[in-house]
Order: C-alpha cells, then structure tokens, then sequence
C-alpha cells in the first residue's frame, strides 16, 4: 500500500513540475505604444507586447493571470489573410481587434470566453490582431472602422 502512495506521489509531483515548466517556457515580447483612434476623435493608449514569430503568435496570452488595463498583445501575421484564433490555456477573457494592413479595424470579438476551443474568425483578410481586456471595446466605444497605429502597424515590409 505505502509504494502505490509513493508511486501517486511521485506521479503527481511529476505533472505538477512538467505542467509548471511548459507554462514558464513563454517566449520573449518586445514591447511597443499602441493608439487607437476613435470615430469621435479619441485617444487610447496602450502598451501592447508584440507576437510577430510563429512562437510567439502561438504562445499569446496563454497562461497570464492578469493583464494592466492599458496592456495588450498584438499579433502580425506579416501578410494580409483570413485569421482563425481561439482561447485555449488562456486564462483572461479578452477582446479582440481585427486590422487591415492599414490599420483600420475590421472585426471586433468582444469578451472572448477563457479556456474556449471555439474558432473566433476574422471574417476577412486581416494583418494585424489586437488582444485587449474583456470589457474594453465596450468601456471606450471602440467601433468598426477605428484606426489603429504602432510602430508595428505603420512600418513598412
């Protein structure tokens, strides 16, 4: 009886350090200011963490407890296309912004659910994916058509 409890524990001690180690292997993010320009002319400022790689880009948010209010990721998917995201290992409800490659957003998904396989689609041809708290494209009335800069964003490729 006392080797199958040890056996348990020593299982359960295994997962509980591989499941720890694969949450700690995050990528590295620059960081950049982000503007996003309203219809009635406001200014929102944020700090976005930049996933331009094919790690990064699959790593995202997942995993992080808490995001700053003015903090949020954006994803360049170097080419204009059709973006298919979800919400697995991603513990923060989010909203999501969809760009065209001349900043103008294109598709908003608001609160999208933690955890969820659910495809959330771009619903067009997309370069650019803005990831924010849940909450805020509602708070600041962020709409279709809003105008998005970085220097992620206005750079030339």
């Amino acid at each position: 009886m006392a080797i199958h409890a040890i056996k348990g524990a020593f299982l359960a001690l295994f997962f509980i350090l591989a499941v720890s180690a694969f949450a700690q292997q995050q990528p590295h993010f620059d960081k950049e200011p982000l503007v996003i320009q309203t219809a009635s002319g406001r200014m929102l400022n944020f700090t976005v963490e930049i996933a331009a790689s094919n790690e990064q880009r699959q790593y995202g948010l997942m995993f992080r407890k808490e995001m700053a209010e003015d903090a949020g990721m954006i994803f360049d998917f170097g080419q204009p296309r059709r973006v298919t995201m979800w919400m697995e290992n991603t513990i923060l409800p989010l909203d999501m912004l969809f760009i065209d490659s001349g900043g103008t957003i294109r598709h908003i998904k608001e609160n999208a659910v933690p955890y969820s396989r659910a495809i959330i689609d771009s619903m067009g041809e997309v370069k650019y994916v803005v990831e924010l708290n849940a909450g805020v494209v509602r708070k600041f009335e962020i709409k279709i058509g809003d105008k998005v800069a970085s220097a992620t964003v206005t750079k030339k490729k």
